[in-house]
């Protein structure tokens, strides 16, 4: 039968072990891996770009000719 301190119960999930950090790389940031994204999906991220480009830009004008 297993006891109590056989298996500790993490206080927390993102509770790391002082191990694993100093291993461990530091984590990419956010801006960098969308530009990691963008060199790998050049023709859909700038496909997506110019699809909420003009998007917005026929919202806006689309406002302004309604609300004129």
């Amino acid at each position: 039968m297993a006891t109590p301190t056989d298996h500790p119960i993490p206080t927390s999930p993102l509770e790391d072990s002082p191990a694993e950090n100093e291993t461990a790389a530091p984590q990419p940031t956010f801006v960098k891996l969308a530009m990691r994204n963008m060199v790998y999906q050049g023709s859909k991220s700038i496909f997506h770009f110019a699809l909420t480009t003009v998007g917005l830009l026929g919202l806006l004008v689309g406002l302004a000719f309604i609300t004129r």
